[in-house]
């Protein structure tokens, strides 16, 4: 017990004072704090001294690899071909990984995807599709494999053992104050895309009201250090940033989700969600050098979501996971005991979607949860009838709400300020910022 509290007090002080650590350190501090030889209370020190000193680019590699050395590698060796992972940062309407799966992996890739459930105003990837009734995303390891190389995708639960050292130490992050630093944030992501096994991995990272990084200057720090930890672990690693500053698409909400994700993927779905998805898409195949150039790829893209093959292959994904889409796509008389329309209260053009406040409200009308043992209701949430410049008059319905719960006269006036309405014509902003390749 005293030589691991001297070594671990060194490598706090070594921090503490602008030091930069070995990956003897590294790996000593981050295996023994999974293993459970090193206390809260130190590795809290070490992440603070993390968080107020920075780590340098070797560091924040050799975090991660040790982060992905402390439990279990997706070993994807067996699956022919190319294969591939997205990841989102996190935002409000953000069900891409249901529309871009299918595109890709019906184009030749393929697609073997750990995704988590959502917390807070962000929906998670794993809860939407589990509103599909019979969804099973608790695959075993033999399954997974069969499954991503007979029909070219799968999208499960993340496992316990898959870097378990994240999981503690984001934990600890969450209460000690020590969550806002980029080397911790893009370590504990990038841990678990490299441990997941893919050889190519596209990152969403978002920006905006709706998103962790508020700014284009955060985002984009955090997005070229994950595309830098991903090229120095061995993964062809791009990243694209994306505006979060209204919802993407017009739902949000679980079931509300996975029915535009059907749409779009038809050919059907709402323009900014399609371009975000096809662009995303095109990447991906040029990237794992499946398609000549991203023109190429966005052709072939739009053939299959015209010709039905992308929707018959998001059939098939869900099928050999146990979904009854025959079920899901039923229509519901009533899908929630409150439907409120919500209407403005003047005329000019929609000027502010406040995607964290949306974001917000369908988590308190059910839709998702503040701590992982709350109970989702699957179809509440909110579709949104108006997106930002949109022509707007009084009285005219900007949104329609979805909830068993009661809906108060504060939850109609939160709905309505999430909704800022102005004489002149917004800027529209693009909606992919910039893309970072190296």
């Amino acid at each position: 017990m005293v030589q691991t509290m001297i070594n671990i007090l060194s490598i706090i002080e070594k921090k503490a004072n602008k030091l930069p650590l070995t990956e003897e350190d590294i790996t000593f501090a981050v295996h023994g704090y999974a293993k459970g030889s090193i206390p809260d209370y130190q590795m809290s020190s070490l992440l603070m001294a993390i968080r107020l000193q920075g780590m340098n680019r070797e560091e924040t590699g050799l975090l991660t690899k040790a982060m992905v050395s402390s439990g279990d590698v997706v070993d994807l060796s067996s699956i022919k071909g190319m294969k591939v992972d997205k990841h989102s940062t996190g935002g409000v309407g953000d069900k891409t990984s249901l529309i871009i799966g299918p595109i890709v992996s019906a184009l030749g890739l393929k697609l073997a995807k750990m995704s988590g459930r959502g917390l807070g105003h962000t929906g998670g990837t794993i809860d939407k599709l589990e509103s599909i009734p019979g969804f099973n995303t608790s695959l075993t390891s033999s399954e997974f494999l069969n499954q991503v190389q007979t029909i070219g995708m799968a999208i499960v639960g993340q496992t316990g053992q898959l870097v378990p050292a994240d999981k503690k130490i984001y934990a600890l992050r969450d209460v000690t104050g020590t969550v806002q630093s980029i080397p911790l944030i893009a370590a504990s992501i990038m841990s678990k895309k490299i441990a997941s096994g893919a050889q190519s991995i596209l990152l969403d990272v978002k920006f905006g009201h709706g998103a962790f990084m508020k700014t284009v200057d955060e985002a984009t720090v955090l997005a070229k250090t994950m595309v830098d930890i991903g090229w120095q672990l061995g993964r062809n690693t791009q990243a694209m940033l994306t505006d979060m500053n209204q919802p993407l698409g017009q739902t949000i909400g679980n079931r509300l989700e996975v029915m535009e994700a059907i749409e779009t993927l038809q050919g059907k779905g709402p323009s900014d969600l399609t371009t975000l998805c096809v662009e995303a898409s095109a990447m991906m195949l040029v990237q794992a050098e499946t398609m000549p150039t991203l023109e190429a790829a966005k052709q072939a893209i739009d053939t299959i979501l015209h010709n039905g093959k992308a929707y018959e292959q998001f059939v098939k994904f869900v099928t050999a996971q146990g979904g009854d889409l025959a079920q899901f796509l039923k229509p519901l008389t009533k899908p929630s005991r409150h439907i409120v329309s919500i209407k403005a209260n003047s005329s000019g053009y929609l000027t502010s979607l406040n995607a964290l406040a949306l974001g917000t409200l369908a988590l308190n009308l059910g839709a998702g949860r503040m701590t992982k043992e709350d109970t989702i209701d699957m179809n509440a949430g909110i579709v949104l009838l108006k997106k930002l410049g949109d022509k707007i008059t009084k009285g005219e319905s900007l949104m329609t709400l979805y909830t068993n719960m009661d809906v108060t006269e504060a939850i109609k006036t939160t709905a309505l300020e999430a909704c800022l309405i102005s004489s002149t014509l917004p800027p529209i902003h693009p909606l992919i910022e910039k893309i970072i390749r190296s």
